[in-house]
């Protein structure tokens, strides 16, 4: 669980750190709204692959085997490397279903709670990916995101503007070039 009283603690060490004074008007409730944010965009911390796939594991039989495509799920994350914020961020999800299918709106809330850690983009494309192939049973997903990072657009190179793509290719999607080609194609 996060620790919001020491979060309250390290915050108001940083305001003192930059130099300013934690005690001013505009900053005296300034680290328990950072506490209650973190609390919040950080609720996947609480949470396994394991776990949200379980949490999330609402599908439906079919009988289908056709391509299934969700598209530009936004989502927003924060960079481990230097706790800042990636934005801009889009998944695209792709899957076979094998005769089950997952409730669309599950999908975007694995996507989200993913995003709600410490992240790396490449990691939440894998971590979405794993999960839905525990939820849907079925081993063919794909998945995209799309994303800005400040900490290369707002800080070091200052390189605004630029997007990183990642793709987790799993099952027949990474053998059958083709069935890719299409996912590719649907996510546009």
């Amino acid at each position: 669980m996060i620790d919001k009283a020491a979060i309250e603690k390290a915050v108001r060490d940083i305001l003192v750190a930059l130099g300013d004074d934690p005690d001013r008007e505009g900053l005296k409730e300034t680290p328990r709204r950072v506490a209650s944010m973190y609390e919040e965009v950080f609720e996947g911390m609480n949470y396994s692959n394991d776990d949200i796939a379980s949490m999330f594991k609402k599908c439906f039989e079919t009988g289908t085997d056709d391509l299934v495509v969700e598209k530009d799920i936004p989502i927003f994350s924060y960079c481990e490397h230097h706790l800042a914020l990636m934005y801009n961020m889009t998944v695209s999800v792709a899957y076979i279903p094998h005769g089950k299918v997952i409730g669309l709106s599950k999908i975007a809330r694995i996507c989200e709670m993913v995003a709600k850690r410490l992240q790396l983009q490449e990691r939440i494309c894998n971590d979405i990916a794993d999960i839905m192939q525990k939820v849907t049973d079925s081993d063919d997903v794909l998945v995209v995101v799309e994303g800005e990072h400040s900490c290369m657009t707002a800080r070091g190179i200052k390189s605004r503007g630029a997007k990183t793509k990642t793709a987790a290719v799993r099952g027949l999607f990474r053998g059958n070039l083709a069935l890719r080609q299409e996912a590719y194609s649907l996510m546009k």
